[in-house]
């Protein structure tokens, strides 16, 4: 795998779990297998459930990864809808966060660490800062050359398996920033630079992270489909009503690139966590 421009993604790589799930103190209104899928849905009452949920399967899986002698490697999506998970994180003092390493999913072209949309610097003040793993390896979209920039991350995450990849999905079904009908889910690159969908940029305006649509990058690296599921765990965190047409795509609609998420259905080892609202008041996971 290398890099490109606008590629798309693959199954390739995901193996089956062997981390038990655990219960948060508050356990899931539902729980099941996803209605013609192999994906494990969970739905909570609220969006702060969900999170505590989340990060309880969080660290159970890092800490039976240390416990069997293996790697604990996770890849992180940032932003808004990962921040009550992440929050609830910090309560997890079992994790040895000295020994687990962080890598994250996407970054825009062109924008320094210091910019207040960066993910790279959402990820250093949200997980770095707080969590203080051992080591955090971040995407610089500034870096002068990208093509470098990406045979240099493709390198780092060649060095051992991931453990797991805690992921969401975006309101347009985008993973990362694999967009819709732009996306190869047999992609045979490990990264990828890509155009952002015009619904991928009106949603960064909407989560507060930019004033204008204008404001948005255009461009962005991203990690492909067949990346992020090579967690040997998969963890989707998905809150909020916003999310709820692209969660009912995911999960009823074909498995399509027109929808990256759905690619998940496909998945035994991974977990969809939803709060009521994500869920489309309770038709999502019940397939209505």
């Amino acid at each position: 795998m290398g890099s490109a421009w606008n590629g798309e993604g693959s199954t390739a790589g995901s193996q089956e779990p062997g981390a038990k799930q655990a219960e948060a103190d508050a356990g899931p209104l539902e729980e099941s297998a996803a209605p013609d899928t192999r994906m494990t849905v969970r739905v909570f009452g609220t969006s702060r459930e969900l999170g505590a949920a989340a990060a309880q399967h969080t660290a159970e899986v890092l800490c039976s990864a240390l416990r069997r002698g293996e790697p604990a490697r996770m890849i992180m999506a940032t932003g808004n809808s990962q921040l009550e998970f992440v929050e609830a994180l910090r309560k997890h003092r079992e994790v040895p966060w000295g020994r687990v390493t962080v890598f994250h999913m996407d970054e825009y072209i062109g924008m320094p660490s210091t910019h207040p949309a960066s993910f790279a610097r959402w990820l250093k003040e949200k997980v770095s800062d707080w969590l203080q793993p051992g080591t955090v390896h971040y995407i610089d979209g500034a870096a002068p050359d990208l093509d470098v920039e990406c045979q240099r991350y493709e390198e780092l995450l060649k060095e051992a398996p991931i453990e797991l990849t805690c992921m969401g999905i975006g309101e347009n079904g985008h993973v990362a920033f694999n967009e819709p009908d732009a996306t190869d889910f047999g992609d045979d690159h490990w990264m990828r630079l890509i155009s952002l969908d015009e619904a991928s940029r009106v949603q960064q305006v909407v989560e507060g992270h930019f004033p204008t649509v204008e404001e948005v990058s255009k461009k962005a690296i991203t990690l492909t489909v067949p990346v992020l599921l090579s967690g040997r765990v998969i963890q989707i965190v998905v809150p909020g009503a916003r999310k709820a047409n692209a969660v009912r795509r995911a999960l009823h609609g074909p498995v399509s690139p027109s929808c990256p998420a759905s690619i998940l259905r496909l998945q035994a080892n991974a977990t969809l966590f939803l709060d009521e609202d994500s869920n489309g008041q309770g038709d999502c996971a019940a397939g209505q």
